[in-house]
């Protein structure tokens, strides 16, 4: 029975693809060096936090599993998310919101010191 050898290129790219809301952006690039492989991930700025998670907790569990996929083919992998050109992208405002409650002109503290007048 023969076993087929999943790429740690084509894993990633399979489990990038499942997380985001954009998959025809993924792009994973494979560089074998003497440290080792290293796969770097481009993907649509909006896809970001969903691939970073809360506090990094997805992009560790990420890294962990290419990790994994490497050991099996007796290869060191290591993941580097490239960062979108131009930083972060805006945030999407959900319908019905307008300006943060901390504004000054909405903080109940600022308008009680106008009110002292001082």
């Amino acid at each position: 029975m023969a076993t087929k050898v999943i790429a740690d290129q084509d894993f990633l790219e399979f489990i990038i693809k499942a997380l985001v809301d954009h998959p025809e952006d993924v792009k994973v690039e494979r560089r074998v060096d003497e440290m080792g492989v290293l796969l770097s991930l481009k993907l649509n700025p909006e896809d970001m936090g969903q691939i970073i998670g809360r506090a990094g907790s997805t992009a560790r569990a990420i890294r962990s599993l290419v990790r994994i996929v490497g050991l099996k083919n007796h290869a060191r992998v290591n993941l580097k998310i490239e960062e979108p050109e131009g930083g972060r992208a805006p945030r999407r405002m959900s319908e019905g919101t307008s300006t943060p409650a901390s504004t000054p002109a909405n903080n109940p503290i600022s308008t009680g010191l106008e009110d002292l007048n001082l």
